[in-house]
């Protein structure tokens, strides 16, 4: 049996690891989320990386970050290979778990989960990747881990995995390009989208959207509305479209959407809706709406510090 002093030392031995974890929980709360889209799941997999370090001898790591980074990847890639295998048919529109945030800007957490820019648009291009090359991608391009040590984490040899995110690397630029930096010029935009759908004008509807805009809608189970489309691409679609919800838009309020900027429709305080819009030289290039009653209610806005916008408590 161990003594006093040998139970006092394992005791303090733990406070010392758990708070080397608490540092790092941030990164690895990053890498999931840009794994997996979810919040939820980003945060079981960082739950699962302590359960795991608490069970390893890590004495002769000499890089703990990086090893529990390579750690959380795996618990992921096994996550999104198991949605792989169960999924028996093709799922209706998926828009990945949004981070919202006030119109003032987001807080430090949240700046530490959306760095390097990680956009709704950017989660629904990985949400195409294969699981090796979603990991390869996130890795390497977003958290600068070398092939090295990918490779055996996807059983592949380095230059394979140089392959695999080389693929993924190609879709993204084509698919999920940069939105304009400018936050103000973004909700110009924005504003303009909504006082041309609130005022029936599918002209100027027109003109704030690119040509090849693209919109991408998620009500979860419940019905399709007649007449409404989950995909759509054309500024004169996605205006006619628009112009059939202008009234939901009168409860519109200003939000962060993952950094850009959104719109939180909440009629009656209650959100029933939320758009996050990808703004390019002055035109709305992409449209995400997340209109799941059940997803919006778990995004617990009211701690993300949007009590001012008048929400009733979920």
């Amino acid at each position: 049996m161990k003594g006093p002093n040998g139970a006092m030392g394992d005791e303090r031995e733990q406070e010392r690891l758990a708070a080397r974890f608490e540092g790092y929980r941030g990164q690895l709360r990053a890498v999931g989320y840009r794994m997996l889209g979810s919040l939820s799941e980003a945060e079981d997999a960082v739950q699962e990386a302590w359960l795991r370090l608490n069970r390893s001898d890590t004495a002769e790591v000499a890089n703990l970050g990086g090893w529990l980074t390579t750690v959380t990847a795996r618990i992921c890639l096994d996550i999104l290979r198991s949605r792989t295998s169960r999924r028996e048919e093709p799922l209706g529109v998926h828009v990945p778990d949004p981070v919202v945030s006030g119109p003032a800007g987001v807080d430090p957490e949240q700046e530490v989960l959306l760095a390097d820019a990680v956009g709704l648009a950017l989660l629904v291009v990985l949400d195409t990747l294969a699981p090796a090359e979603r990991l390869a991608f996130v890795l390497h391009d977003l958290f600068a881990v070398p092939f090295e040590e990918i490779a055996p984490i996807v059983d592949r040899t380095p230059a394979a995995a140089r392959q695999l995110a080389s693929r993924a690397r190609r879709r993204v630029r084509g698919a999920a390009p940069d939105p304009d930096p400018d936050l103000g010029r973004q909700r110009e935009a924005v504003d303009a989208f909504l006082s041309a759908s609130r005022a029936g004008d599918f002209d100027a509807l027109v003109a704030v959207l690119d040509p090849d805009v693209v919109l991408r809608a998620d009500l979860g189970a419940g019905p399709v509305p007649v007449g409404v489309s989950l995909e759509l691409r054309g500024a004169h679609k996605v205006a006619g479209q628009a112009l059939m919800f202008a009234a939901s838009g009168r409860h519109g309020r200003a939000v962060l959407v993952n950094g850009v900027a959104g719109v939180l429709n909440a009629p009656g305080g209650v959100p029933v809706s939320l758009l996050a819009f990808t703004v390019r030289g002055g035109r709305i290039t992409r449209l995400d709406i997340l209109a799941d009653p059940d997803r919006l209610a778990g995004l617990s806005l009211i701690k993300l510090g949007l009590t001012e916008l008048g929400l009733t408590e979920p």
